[in-house]
């Protein structure tokens, strides 16, 4: 199986399973002499980790990560850092009704054409939970950026077609872990947790979008041919389970403007170059401009339900099927860190690409 690996410089690749006994990764390419924060490293796979709310999968796993190679004292030796962070709660036998199934909108009949075998509990490395890698992979490439102060929050902006309409810069996102939802507007945060609710309750599941800011980029990230900086932020966002969309900038409400609306104008301020606007998303001709990046991503909701489906199986016969298990109602309240850290992942690699970095 290829393209388990991310990234030029700033590289992670990753392995493991849903039921296997552990997940992890190696990330190459980390400077030497990062502080790693372990505390934080920790709290960012909270973040992602099941069971923390009612609106997610009561799977019950700790998330600890081990770190096995490239720390001493604390510190980055800029040689390869292994992790793995081991499976607690499996139940396999929650798959065995599907062992010849194809579940519907899963990987499982791809899978098996690809590969002429299938992983049935719960996907193999199909399964979301090889996210789990990437968040702390992801987490200390925030701590690099940390040391340039780049910032990137995400937050969930939309429920099926409960919409959030306030512009991110109109938000306290000081907010967006106070609800289980991890929506900065409590009011609003508290009538999509109810849609959840009530979805979850009839066996069926929704999607919707995660919004992403990142601050304090300078000026000069991303190659502009094939290696756009907005192009490299896509990629990563549609490697992500469940992702259906992505768009940056003005995206598609920019088809609405003429030009002369949508063009940013450029002003000195402070012997500073900025612009006026910012339908651009902070990245013009597909390299930085040092303006706030932000983008949206759509999550489809999640392909397994509690419901009867109709489907066929490996020995081509049409049979019905029916979910169990545990599984998220809503993929966004665990998604806004891994869609943070996928972009913490694309900055540093873009940071070490422009210039070699001094921690």
């Amino acid at each position: 199986m290829a393209g388990n690996s991310f990234g030029k410089l700033f590289t992670l690749t990753t392995f493991g399973e849903s039921h296997g006994e552990a997940l992890g990764g190696i990330i190459d390419g980390c400077p030497s002499g990062l502080i790693i924060d372990l505390d934080f490293i920790q709290s960012e796979l909270d973040r992602r980790r099941p069971g923390q709310s009612q609106i997610v999968t009561q799977r019950k796993e700790s998330d600890k990560v081990e770190f096995l190679s490239g720390i001493f004292e604390g510190k980055t030796m800029g040689t390869p850092i292994g992790f793995i962070i081991r499976n607690e709660n499996q139940k396999s036998t929650d798959y065995e009704h599907n062992t010849d199934v194809y579940r519907p909108s899963h990987a499982d009949y791809t899978y098996d054409a690809k590969y002429g075998m299938r992983d049935h509990r719960g996907g193999g490395r199909s399964s979301a939970r090889e996210t789990v890698s990437r968040v702390v992979a992801g987490a200390i490439a925030k701590l690099i950026l940390k040391e340039h102060g780049i910032t990137i929050q995400a937050y969930t902006s939309q429920v099926g077609d409960i919409k959030l309409l306030k512009e991110y810069h109109d938000l306290d996102l000081s907010k967006i872990d106070t609800t289980i939802i991890r929506c900065p507007d409590a009011l609003l945060a508290e009538t999509m947790i109810h849609k959840i609710e009530q979805v979850r309750k009839s066996g069926d599941t929704i999607g919707g979008v995660i919004s992403c800011i990142i601050k304090g980029t300078p000026v000069g990230l991303g190659e502009p041919v094939f290696d756009k900086l907005h192009a490299e932020i896509g990629k990563a966002m549609l490697s992500i389970n469940a992702v259906k969309g992505f768009e940056y900038g003005s995206g598609f409400e920019g088809v609405k403007m003429k030009g002369s609306q949508h063009n940013d104008l450029f002003n000195i301020e402070n012997d500073k170059v900025i612009t006026k606007t910012n339908h651009s998303g902070g990245i013009q001709g597909g390299i930085s401009n040092g303006q706030d990046i932000y983008f949206k991503v759509a999550f489809k909701p999640v392909a397994t339900i509690m419901q009867k489906q109709e489907t066929v199986n490996s020995k081509n016969e049409n049979v019905d099927m029916t979910g169990k298990g545990r599984h998220d109602p809503c993929v966004l309240p665990r998604a806004v860190p891994i869609v943070e850290a996928m972009a913490a992942l694309v900055i540093a690699d873009h940071l070490l690409r422009n210039k070699s970095l001094q921690l």
